[in-house]
């Protein structure tokens, strides 16, 4: 009775995804006729409708949206059993969903995504870019790629897979307008194009001649909280930009921006992954972070 139960609530979900019968069944390996008549059932037994059905769309009542919530629980607490026991040599399969900075997780962890969904066909990617804190064990995800200082806590594994080195960088327009900072001092008179999120304002932090780490100080008119935003604002002239040579070592190259204080020391940020604590880490989640310290050891 529990196995016909779980693949009534399989079909039930993919009905919901995939939009209509015909498609949900598919999924699973059923007709269009086997997965109403699934839903039905499932229907019965619990004693309320999960679906409004008419000739052109399906859509979900209250009760189908509350159900299908604690179904995605349901199907990813069998899904963790099954790899509970699965080799650890086990093939990925299954949904990984991961998180990333913006600019990080379009210029390198996209491209990353590519080659593991070759290597691994029986596998999806669900990714969010984004620059905002997430929880990812609130959120449901199963890694989160972060820029250092992030406190993994108890709930959380961390482990460093890369790290960033940082260039001050200008546009030649800007340096025409206003002249190149010779020292870190004269940093002071010009404007800074500064990472802000949520009112924190990350520093600018350096190592001086002594070896001790210093803060630069810099006006800013101008303070954004995306990295792409940023290289886009330090290319269109608006001020001198600390940020990470992954984003911008192409403008370099191109000339659209310029490296200054070459010889001045900033400081490099680790690059850690974060994942949920677990006696064992399913395969698609422990292939995806082998590939990530495989590919960014470099």
């Amino acid at each position: 009775m529990l196995s016909a139960n779980l693949n009534d609530i399989a079909v039930f979900m993919a009905v919901v995804e995939a939009g209509s019968f015909a498609a949900g069944g598919k999924a699973t390996g059923l007709t269009r006729s086997a997965a109403g008549k699934a839903v039905s059932r499932l229907e019965d037994r619990l004693g309320v409708r999960l679906l409004n059905r008419t000739t052109r769309a399906l859509s979900l009542t209250d009760e189908g949206r509350s159900f299908q919530e604690h179904g995605l629980g349901i199907l990813a607490a069998v899904e963790a059993a099954e790899a509970s026991v699965a080799s650890p040599a086990g093939t990925p399969r299954g949904v990984l969903r991961l998180t990333a900075p913006q600019a990080y997780g379009r210029r390198v962890i996209l491209p990353l995504m590519e080659r593991y969904l070759t290597q691994w066909p029986h596998t999806q990617i669900e990714a969010s870019f984004t620059d905002r804190p997430i929880d990812i064990v609130e959120e449901g995800f199963d890694l989160a790629i972060r820029f250092g200082g992030t406190a993994a806590g108890t709930r959380l594994v961390s482990r460093v897979v890369a790290r960033a080195r940082y260039s001050v960088v200008a546009s030649p327009a800007y340096i025409s307008r206003h002249g190149r900072p010779g020292s870190l001092a004269d940093l002071s008179g010009h404007q800074g194009l500064a990472f802000s999120s949520r009112g924190n304002r990350q520093s600018w932090r350096y190592r001086d001649a002594k070896g001790a780490w210093m803060t630069a100080s810099f006006r800013s008119r101008l303070r954004l909280d995306s990295g792409e935003a940023l290289r886009d604002a330090a290319v269109r002239g608006l001020g001198i930009g600390l940020l990470p040579d992954f984003l911008v070592a192409d403008d370099i190259r191109s000339g659209d921006l310029l490296r200054l204080l070459p010889d001045c020391e900033t400081e490099v940020a680790e690059i850690v992954v974060l994942y949920p604590t677990r006696r064992l880490v399913e395969p698609r989640v422990r292939q995806f972070i082998d590939l990530l310290v495989s590919a960014l050891k470099h």
